[in-house]
């Protein structure tokens, strides 16, 4: 994909802005992510931070291939409240923070801002009426003290109300407005942890009303009882539309007010996810506390929508979790090889840029036992692995940039089961976890097997309704795809005519079984259209007779991999096997089981069929480069990962 104007920022060269910046060199441009150097998240903790430590760790950040930052205030350290620290926003404390701005500008660094201290957004200021807030309005819901006035009360904002979105972001751009100036800068929402059961704003009961024709409100202590999924399916319609609509629409928009662009893991909101991160600029994935293949529902949305980045907050809790107050199972004991595993499964799953999680701030003349986030990697100069950390990056840079060259590539388009997972409300048991409990979350979706070898892209009814399709393709921006495939339970009526639209233009479709209809209000139309739909000639529920587009690796037990097509050639990453379904946690040292392995497999190219053999190292992957005549060249990486 061609970069956009949002990632094409001049450095201002204005002697006011650097005043206060070393004297050196300035890059004339500073383009967030160009060269697919890893970032990492900054935890600032709510103390006085020093100038000169700010320059020093960034300086130390550069020396170690990294290519920004992402500031993010968080809590006294041990929420200590006696720590002194300058008032949130307050100008004293913008003026590290614009200096460090100013230093990775003439660094050459990127500099993003978590939108914000710790998550989700909060205010020590927030009006009432723009708290977050349920059903029963239960009292305390909205309070908020670990962060960086810890422990004065901040309020969670109502993520339901643009109204309230523009109260809070009022502050936060005024105590940003310089950081903000000189290169573009991203900021930052983290995953969803606003509480989602019984979420409620006022006047949702009428919208719901006016949309569905029934009242909600005396059916909210039962919304998540059985039998009463068909309720729960119209609850998430509506709340899908508010989320998408009142939080992050805004949230974009209020980013490019302010001349930067909008960064963004929707993972956990209660919405239509496809949408969401199709609605920022950069949508981001995380690991392992979201297993790689979630990575393939951002990817997809930033193909579709013509993005060229994908971002993931990455090592997160790599060997379990540990509540805050202490350090998580092996923390600063990381094998840079079990590393290695989860970002070379997020390449394959669509990522292209890697965020570290993360770097605490440390003074010049302290030590990593001072300042630590308990859920996380440790990197800093003491780091365990210090010693592979340069390699690895440059390593994860290098597959970055070969993830980012021409566009994604597509053949196969694939139904998201949002509507399965509204209908099926909670997940099981044994999926569960102290953070995760609805389907809703889109965790555990996976093309199903008679795609393996194809580069399928996730789409939802959105996509469908401004598609079109002509001379054999499905078009929908850059995206072009040779069929849609649909496997679900339950489907929204409103894609299903455009399913029907799309068939009855010739789009080959693929649909496994027969839906039904989610939701309260049936309609039988429903069955008039599935029974149209299947009459069609280029409509099967068997994938051989829609299918006629080969695979692009034909092979027995694939790894997962992802493609890139720029011009006539083809840039494939196949990860190593032992990254293929990745599940949380990694034991330790996880990586080393794997004693290598081979492959044959066959590479469908436009030039005609490659047959070739794989050829894993332990713990290492591949990737390829496809020519335009069809021959096949092995890359070499650079990179094999030591034990500690």
């Amino acid at each position: 994909m061609k970069k956009s104007t949002l990632f094409f920022c001049t450095a201002m060269l204005l002697t006011a802005v650097f005043s206060c910046a070393p004297k050196q060199s300035v890059p004339t441009t500073v383009e967030p992510y160009a060269e697919g150097k890893p970032y990492t998240r900054w935890w600032w903790f709510a103390s006085e931070i020093q100038k000169e430590d700010v320059k020093y760790q960034l300086e130390w950040l550069k020396e170690q291939g990294f290519g920004g930052v992402e500031i993010a205030w968080v809590y006294p350290m041990e929420g200590d409240s006696t720590v002194a620290r300058t008032k949130w926003l307050s100008p004293e404390w913008a003026e590290p923070v614009n200096y460090a701005k100013q230093v990775a500008d003439s660094l050459g660094l990127g500099c993003d801002f978590t939108y914000g201290t710790l998550w989700p957004f909060s205010s020590y200021t927030l009006p009432e009426k723009y708290w977050t807030r349920s059903f029963y309005n239960k009292k305390g819901e909205a309070d908020r003290t670990i962060t960086w006035e810890h422990p004065r009360m901040a309020h969670i904002l109502n993520h339901l109300d643009s109204e309230a979105f523009d109260y809070y972001a009022a502050e936060m751009n005024e105590g940003l407005k310089e950081a903000f100036k000189g290169s573009k800068s991203g900021v930052f929402v983290d995953s969803w942890e606003v509480e989602t059961r019984q979420l409620w704003t006022e006047g949702f009961g009428e919208k719901f009303y006016e949309k569905f024709g029934y009242k909600i409100e005396p059916l909210m202590d039962k919304l998540y009882d059985k039998g009463y999924e068909d309720v729960y399916y119209d609850y998430m319609t509506l709340m899908s539309d508010y989320v998408l609509y009142e939080f992050y629409k805004p949230f974009t928009d209020n980013a490019h007010s302010q001349g930067a662009f909008a960064r963004s893991q929707c993972g956990g909101a209660p919405a239509d996810l496809l949408t969401a991160f199709m609605i920022v600029d950069v949508p981001e994935t995380e690991a392992i506390l979201y297993e790689p293949n979630y990575g393939r529902i951002p990817a997809s949305a930033a193909a579709l929508a013509g993005k060229d980045v994908v971002t993931s907050e990455t090592f997160t809790c790599l060997y379990g979790w540990k509540r805050w107050g202490g350090k998580g199972p092996y923390q600063e004991q990381e094998q840079v090889a079990d590393m290695r595993l989860i970002a070379d499964a997020l390449f394959a799953n669509g990522t292209n840029q890697i965020i570290w999680h993360g770097m605490p701030f440390i003074g010049k003349n302290h030590t990593k036992d001072e300042n630590y986030f308990y859920a996380s990697v440790y990197v800093g100069r003491d780091s365990y692995f210090i010693d592979q950390l340069k390699d690895f990056n440059d390593y994860m840079a290098k597959v970055s940039r070969y993830m980012r060259k021409g566009n994604t590539y597509s053949d196969v388009a694939l139904y998201l089961p949002l509507e399965d997972s509204w209908m099926g409300v909670e997940l099981p048991e044994e999926l569960q976890m102290p953070w995760v409990w609805g389907e809703y979350e889109l965790r555990y979706e996976f093309a199903p097997d008679y795609l393996a070898g194809y580069q399928p892209l996730w789409v939802n009814a959105k996509v469908l309704k401004e598609s079109q399709y002509a001379d054999g393709t499905l078009k929908y921006g850059d995206m072009q795809f040779s069929t849609l495939a649909i496997d679900v339970e339950w489907l929204d009526i409103a894609a299903l005519r455009e399913v029907v639209r799309l068939a009855k233009q010739g789009l080959p479709v693929v649909m496994s079984r027969e839906p039904k209809q989610p939701g309260k209000n049936k309609s039988e139309e429903f069955g008039k259209l599935y029974a149209e739909l299947m009459s069609l000639e280029n409509v099967s529920a068997d994938p051989t007779k829609i299918l006629a587009q080969k695979p692009l690796i034909e092979g027995e037990n694939l790894p997962d991999f992802w493609c890139r097509k720029d011009g006539e050639e083809l840039y494939i990453f196949v990860a190593n096997p032992a990254a293929k379904n990745l599940k949380y946690p990694l034991r330790y040292g996880q990586a080393f089981e794997d004693e290598g392995s081979q492959r044959d497999i066959t590479i469908n190219a436009k030039a005609g069929a490659q047959s070739l053999k794989l050829t894993f190292k332990p713990n290492e992957s591949i990737m390829l480069k496809v020519a335009a005549d069809g021959k096949v060249e092995q890359i070499d990486l650079g990179f094999t990962a030591k034990k500690i």
